[in-house]
Parts: structure tokens; sequence; C-alpha cells
């Protein structure tokens, strides 16, 4: 969908020299988002070539978030340009090794004219996402039947369209929106969360997802879901106080990684221990102690604990990959941990002080 918002970034782009331009193909897209473009790659394509600042543009041959590796090879430019929704880690590393210089868009509209995202013109859908804080994996019987205790959820409004297989509850995401199609519908919330946990896990699956997916999109706010054993919690505490939820939401900082890969197995391997789902316990409660006492030291401490009793116990949502991202990050802020049940979609920061180049979030109210 070409809109004024692309017309700026690439005005802003030309600013530096000869504007080349690379796009997805609808492959590309497709695996990324989960969906086909609105507009096929051979038109997409059309359009830019008739920009008047656009020097050529092709559509990139490669595949995923890289999928402009042999092109950028071939034309070794000056400057790499993105917006701040495109912008990667892995792609500031690649310009670093090639010694191209990176550059994030101030995403300026044109004078007079609003802001423009194709998210926003899309969004027709008002279903969220789901943000896990702490806890994640004790919502699955084999972990709490060995220690009790809680998950962490806030609600993500879906300004920003989150990458498949990013551990957003993008899969339970999509079956709410085949059961809802634009939004969910009135009526009491926990049950409806139960209709689409039932829904995405018929009987006889080979797997069942956790309800936290389901709980997480559904149940505004800030959410405590405790699990003993079982696949649905027994207790469920809501925060939905306006200033606490803005001081999460300051206080969060998302960096892209990767779309988690179909062949990625995060059960394989997995070490699942009382003292893994003691500690995993321990530090989702800290984390919600910390949270209601605004305390973002205590916080962040409690944060990346959750995540490391996570990987204890499935070392496989991590990769050196990862961990290299995460390393960048760790001096500048106070705790970190990765999107969902891990291998890949999004690093997580918890900290004071703006994290460059970083993802913010808005929790449904």
């Amino acid at each position: 969908m070409l809109h004024s918002g692309h017309v700026a970034f690439f005005e802003e782009a030309s600013q530096y020299g000869d504007l080349y331009v690379g796009i997805g193909s609808d492959k590309t897209i497709c695996d990324l988002k989960a969906r086909k473009p609105i507009n096929t790659d051979a038109e997409r394509l059309y359009m830019v070539k008739a920009l008047r600042m656009v020097k050529d543009a092709w559509i990139n041959r490669g595949n995923g978030v890289l999928d402009f590796v042999d092109e950028i090879r071939e034309l070794n430019p000056d400057i790499f340009f993105v917006n701040s929704d495109g912008h990667s880690p892995l792609k500031e590393k690649l310009c670093r090794e090639l010694k191209i210089e990176y550059i994030i868009s101030k995403r300026i509209p044109y004078a007079g004219l609003p802001v423009r995202s194709t998210t926003a013109l899309r969004q027709e859908c008002r279903i969220p996402y789901r943000l896990d804080i702490a806890g994640g994996w004790l919502d699955q019987p084999f972990v709490s039947e060995y220690c009790p205790g809680p998950v962490l959820t806030v609600s993500i409004e879906p300004d920003f369209e989150f990458n498949d297989r990013s551990g957003m509850a993008t899969s339970s995401r999509k079956k709410a929106i085949e059961l809802w199609h634009t939004d969910i519908p009135e009526g009491e919330r926990e049950k409806m969360a139960k209709i689409l946990f039932c829904y995405e896990n018929p009987p006889g699956g080979p797997y069942v997802s956790g309800s936290q997916d389901a709980l997480g999109i559904v149940l505004p706010g800030l959410n405590r879901l405790h699990y003993s054993g079982s696949y649905w919690p027994d207790t469920i505490d809501t925060v939905s106080d306006t200033e606490l939820l803005k001081w999460i939401e300051a206080r969060i900082w998302l960096i892209p990684l990767f779309p988690r890969q179909a062949t990625c197995d995060i059960l394989a391997d997995k070490k699942v221990t009382a003292e893994g789902a003691r500690l995993l316990s321990k530090a989702a409660d800290d984390c919600w102690q910390a949270i209601l006492s605004k305390d973002a030291i205590a916080w962040g401490k409690a944060f990346s604990a959750s995540f490391d009793a996570q990987i204890s116990m499935f070392p496989n949502m991590v990769s050196p990959e990862i961990m290299d991202v995460m390393e960048d990050y760790k001096s500048k802020t106070l705790g970190w941990k990765i999107t969902g049940a891990g291998g890949g979609g999004y690093c997580v920061f918890v900290g004071e002080e703006p994290v460059k180049n970083a993802i913010q979030i808005k929790i449904r109210r």
C-alpha cells in the first residue's frame, strides 16, 4: 500500500544521494507477516520505480529479514537507510561488516500531512497481541506441576504489525481473527478467552498451546495468571490502573530479532526440574511485586531472573545470535528477555532510559 509516509521516507533518503530501493518479494512478506501483501511485488515495483526521487528499484532475491544481502553486496552503497519499523540489529551488523553507514529515518511527514503507516491504514482489526512479562512456561502443566506460580502478561494494542512466529501470541491472534474477525466481542472476558483457547486446541492435537496466549490477548491491562498444574489458571488478578500501565509502557523496549524458524523445536533438549520451576515462579512473583511498587531496578532484576530460569529448562529458546544482540544492550538496561517461548521475535528490555532504535508498546486499557 503506497502512501504519503513512503514518499516522505524516500524523499528523506534521497537527500543523502542517489536512491536505490529494494522491495520485499510476495513470498518474503508472507513468511514474515503470515499474510499476503495487498499489492503484488510487481505492482509495488512499478509504483516505486515511477517516483521521481528513486534512481532505481528491484525485488530482493533473498528471503527473511536480510532478503537484500546479494543486492547490497553488488551495489556496495555508501549508506543503508531504513525506517524505525524496519530497523534490525542484524541489518546494522551487516552494514558494519560491509563498512556501509547505517541511518534510521526520522519519519518526518510532508508539511501539513499526517504521519502514515501501512499498519495504521490496514487497521481494521482491533484484536490485540500479547506480551509475556514473566513466568512463561508455567501455563504448561508439565512445568507448574513441579511448582505452582504466576505468568504475567499484558495485552498489546495492534499499533504495530508484529512479525509472525515472534512470540507475541501471533498464532492465537490468528485464531481469534478466524473467530471474531475484527475485534473481541462484548461479554465476560474470561469466558471469551476460554472460547479462544478451546478453538485453538481442538481435541486430539499433538500439543496444547498455553492458555496465557488466549488470556493475554483477551484480558486488557496487566494480568497475573496463577497456575497449579493445570491448563487454566486457578486465579487471575488484573491491574487496569492507568498510571501504572503508563509507567510500564515507558519502561519496556523491544528490539526486533527475526521470526522463529519453522524448524525450531523449543521443546527438544528440555530439562524441566523442580528447582527450575521454583526459580521461575519466584522470579515472576518478584516481578509482580516490583511492578506494583514501581521499582524499576527490582523489576529488571526479576525480569532477567525469569528469563534465566526459562532458558535453564528450555535451552533451545535462544541461539548465539540472539545472545549477541542481547549482550549489546545489557549494560544500558535493567533487565532482559525475549518475547514468548523464544527462538526469535524480539528482545525485550526494561529500562528507565530510552533504548536506541527500540519499539515501544501500548497496553490495551
